[in-house]
């Protein structure tokens, strides 16, 4: 794993992101779920800043990359880092890339005065879970991830 690097992503990379977004919604077998345009991408990620993005680069080519943003845990009154989708790309995979750009997010989190990194992973996504496993990640059983989205959102504001 040599010339490798990362850089922020900036406004002119929306296309790139979104690019990165449906490889990875691809490979999970959700790319009907893929709904963001390149205009709200651009908003979230540039106007309002409530997303980040990092891209790892092998000889200055964007290689993957990662989508995150900052939580806070109001027990230990310290942030953290949730990575909410990292990607390499199927032909760079087990080749360190993938560990590089979690320990580039430490390295953020760390310098952000984090306390943790956070992320979910699907079920079945063995190789995923095996790499997380081998970093000393630890799945969280005793919570459940809920959510209220769409119509059942609506009606709740009603």
């Amino acid at each position: 794993m040599n010339n490798h690097s990362f850089r922020y992503a900036k406004e002119d990379d929306t296309k790139l992101v979104l690019m990165f977004l449906k490889e990875l919604a691809k490979y999970e077998n959700m790319e009907d779920k893929v709904v963001i345009t390149e205009y709200t991408l651009r908003k979230w990620l540039f106007e309002e800043n409530k997303v980040e993005v990092i891209f790892a680069l092998k000889n200055s080519e964007e290689i993957g990359f990662a989508l995150f943003f900052y939580t806070y845990s109001s027990f230990s009154g310290k942030a953290g880092l949730f990575i909410e989708d990292l990607f390499v790309k199927p032909e760079y995979r087990n080749k360190g890339y993938g560990k590089a750009l979690i320990k580039k997010l430490a390295s953020i989190a760390m310098e952000k005065g984090c306390q943790k990194l956070d992320w979910l992973c699907l079920d079945w996504n063995k190789p995923s879970i095996d790499f997380y496993l081998s970093l000393g990640a630890q799945p969280l059983n005793d919570w459940t991830k809920y959510q209220i989205t769409d119509e059942a959102l609506k009606d709740l504001v009603d």
